[in-house]
């Protein structure tokens, strides 16, 4: 086979900025936890010298990673004066934990994938899965991280209000089941947000159960947010609402979740289903977006679902057209798009 010369060069220019961004993740971790991205935000314009000792760092560290962050255009360099500084832009998005668009988190998720690779090669070879609770610690918490942005900026604002008569219900008082809660995220915002209802978060994960219940109580919201081991084919209680919130792919067996949500939902309930946004053809979904929920699926969502019973499987790119056929297999016979964003779709399921 000929080699076209030009498009050689050109992947291996891809690939070479791929590389860098796949090493420099490690370098967003170290930005992360040593406080470098946040102390930068804040302090302005810095020399390594000065942001080492805000930070409580040696120097000849903190300048090679000054040089690496401004070389990937994290932050900017000053050549004049020698200092480092951040822009509102992506102090926004490294610094800004409370943001609409943190993404530290994600790098973290990106770093179990790596850590857990031999994991998910033998589950290759075998056919076999690796359950969600195999993984390193820090997909637990790179997950609620990442995710918990997003939540704030739409769950509230647009997201249930688009569900027909559910924000009314959760003003007065409703009874709320959050299922796959991880650390609690989307139960928090909703206690604070709704202060009349109660909220009851399951998990098979018993330490994002734990972790879950001291953020709800870091939070103020312990006396209305309630947390309890329990999985998405077993969980107990009548709810006004039920949410899956960015895990129903994760299931094994999740046509069989659906059949158990039916049986959960009180007259006239809703259940709420987000997951991430994809197209129904695979090529439709050949974009940065794309790119980052298939790497995700193929090593942490798949082999979640594998290790379980059923397996089905479905992937993190499933798309509205397989999500509505899973929820319809489960018994529900009104399903609909409630609304969408570029990272998630959310479906509005009645039986």
């Amino acid at each position: 086979m000929a080699i076209n010369e030009t498009k050689l060069q050109e992947l291996v220019g891809k690939m070479l900025g791929d590389v860098g961004a796949a090493i420099g993740g490690a370098l967003v971790l170290l930005g992360d936890e040593l406080g470098l991205y946040k102390t930068l935000a804040a302090q302005g314009p810095s020399t390594p010298v000065e942001l080492a000792a805000q930070t409580g760092t040696v120097e000849r560290y903190v300048r090679e990673w000054c040089a690496a962050q401004a070389a990937a255009g994290y932050i900017n360099y000053d050549p004049a004066m020698g200092k480092y500084s951040m822009s509102a832009e992506q102090a926004l998005l490294l610094a800004d934990e409370n943001g609409p668009a943190f993404f530290p988190g994600v790098y973290e998720v990106a770093a179990a994938a790596v850590r857990d690779e031999p994991k998910v090669a033998r589950a290759f070879r075998s056919g076999g899965g690796v359950g969600w609770h195999e993984h390193d610690a820090c997909l637990f918490r790179g997950t609620e991280r990442f995710f918990r942005p997003s939540y704030a900026t739409h769950l509230v604002s647009s997201w249930i209000p688009a569900l027909e008569g559910v924000r009314e219900k959760l003003e007065q008082g409703a009874k709320v089941a959050d299922v796959g809660c991880g650390h609690g995220a989307s139960i928090i915002l909703m206690a604070k947000a709704y202060p009349k209802s109660r909220f009851f978060g399951f998990d098979y994960h018993e330490p994002s159960i734990l972790r879950a219940r001291e953020l709800a109580q870091e939070a103020g919201v312990l006396d209305r947010a309630h947390f309890a081991q329990a999985t998405a084919k077993d969980f107990p209680g009548t709810y006004d609402l039920v949410a899956f919130f960015d895990c129903l792919h994760d299931m094994g067996d999740p046509i069989g979740a659906a059949r158990h949500v039916r049986t959960r939902l009180a007259e006239g309930g809703t259940w709420m289903i987000v997951e991430p946004f994809a197209g129904d053809r695979t090529e439709d979904n050949f974009n940065p977006i794309g790119r980052l929920y298939y790497a995700a699926s193929t090593t942490i969502c798949v082999p979640a679902s594998l290790s379980q019973e059923v397996g089905l499987g479905l992937g993190t790119q499933a798309g509205e057209v397989r999500l509505r056929e899973v929820v319809n297999a489960g018994g529900f016979t009104r399903v609909r798009r409630a609304v969408a964003t570029p990272f998630n779709l959310v479906l509005e399921a009645r039986p």
